[in-house]
């Protein structure tokens, strides 16, 4: 440490009272990579699913060791140095043993790896999710409705936060206090009267309009994994909707052979039986859209579910309808539930649609409802 000018400058090493932190950080890091890793898993956990959002996840996680080196019990040959050049990032050697210690059949003599829990919250999880999602091809829309909080700088106070410094008024203001000092002097100092910090407020900013409707097959073909997975996806793209969007209108639409608007507890809730005719909820969605939400007011997003197994003599109708509601969306969903590793005649149908706005989907593992969000909602 020395002083020159009035000033101290200190070039002690603040890694050691820093390494909690880092620590903490470095660990943080880690639980997230766990959780992107396993997310297909984490979001169809019926724990999560059929909770009221306050229980734990937890999830299984590599202990994390310093780097280090260690002893090779094989006792092979090596050497430790070489002639060749080599770069950051050069791979020098790999192990050659297929499996990993403590893997394959039968009792081995390696130490396997250490495996500890780490537990989430359902907002964790939430909000690693919901980052890679959003409402595609919003467009601006007469009389804007949907909201989020927009954070403005609207003052400057001589206390705050290091990192809101307003360094063009810090600077200002040590001008003001040596000119009114007479101080003559090439050097610019500034002492704690003269910093400035930089205060925000938080405001709605009204974006567009947007409306979401959530049409899902609760006919007798239906079964219980069908249900689920059906209910899943929506489970997380209402939250979604809800968490990123602070005023968007969903609307609920269950069928059958007939189509009719439900509350979000009896979509959610509700099991029915019969036929399946998927035109008839298109047909409801687009007298919806005629009558409360006219496309130059709103966003509009259909998004269907069903295993698929549509009535043959309907096909023509839904393809028709379908059309109709491509062109007057931003993005249509329609996701099939399948258990083989053939798709629908509703699918195969639907597929002479040739408008990029209708995203296809297919759904054969629970794991894949989260993949089913990233193409309809990006």
């Amino acid at each position: 440490m020395f002083v020159k000018d009035g000033v101290i400058v200190n070039h002690d090493d603040w890694g050691l009272h820093r390494k909690g932190y880092l620590d903490q950080s470095r660990h943080k890091e880690k639980v997230q990579e766990a959780i992107k890793q396993q997310l297909g898993d984490l979001i169809v956990d019926e724990s999560i699913i059929l909770s009221d959002g306050k229980k734990a996840l937890k999830i299984p996680m590599r202990s994390l060791e310093e780097f280090r080196f260690k002893y090779d019990f094989n006792k092979r040959q090596h050497t430790g140095q070489s002639n060749q050049k080599v770069k950051p990032g050069d791979v020098l050697g790999k192990d050659s043993a297929e499996k990993g210690p403590g893997s394959g059949s039968g009792a081995g003599e390696e130490p396997g790896i250490d495996i500890y829990e780490a537990e989430i919250t359902y907002e964790d999880l939430a909000a690693i999710l919901f980052e890679q999602l959003k409402l595609p091809n919003l467009d601006d829309k007469k009389r804007p409705l949907i909201s989020h909080e927009r954070p403005e700088f609207n003052d400057v106070r001589k206390k705050g936060l290091t990192a809101n410094i307003d360094k063009k008024r810090t600077l200002l203001e040590s001008i003001k206090r040596q000119a009114r000092n007479l101080v003559k002097t090439d050097e610019l100092k500034i002492t704690p009267e003269d910093l400035r910090y930089k205060t925000w407020e938080t405001r709605p900013s009204y974006e567009t309009n947007a409306v979401i409707l959530a049409m899902m097959d609760t006919s007798g073909s239906m079964g219980q994994f069908e249900k689920y997975i059906a209910r899943t996806f929506f489970f997380w793209m209402v939250r979604f909707l809800r968490t990123k969007y602070g005023n968007v209108t969903i609307r609920f639409l269950s069928h059958h052979t007939e189509a009719k608007e439900v509350t979000e507890e009896e979509f959610f809730t509700k099991a029915e039986s019969g036929g399946t005719r998927c035109s008839s909820v298109y047909q409801l969605a687009l007298d919806i859209i005629e009558k409360e939400y006219p496309p130059q007011h709103y966003n509009i997003y259909p998004i269907h579910f069903t295993d698929g197994d549509n009535i043959s003599s309907d096909s023509n109708r839904a393809l028709a309808l379908m059309t109709k509601l491509v062109e007057i969306s931003r993005v249509v969903g329609y996701g099939e539930i399948l258990r083989t590793h053939y798709s629908s005649t509703l699918m195969s149908t639907l597929k002479r649609i040739t408008d990029p706005k209708l995203r296809l989907v297919t759904i054969k593992d629970r794991s894949e409802v989260y993949l089913a969000l990233k193409k309809v909602f990006s």
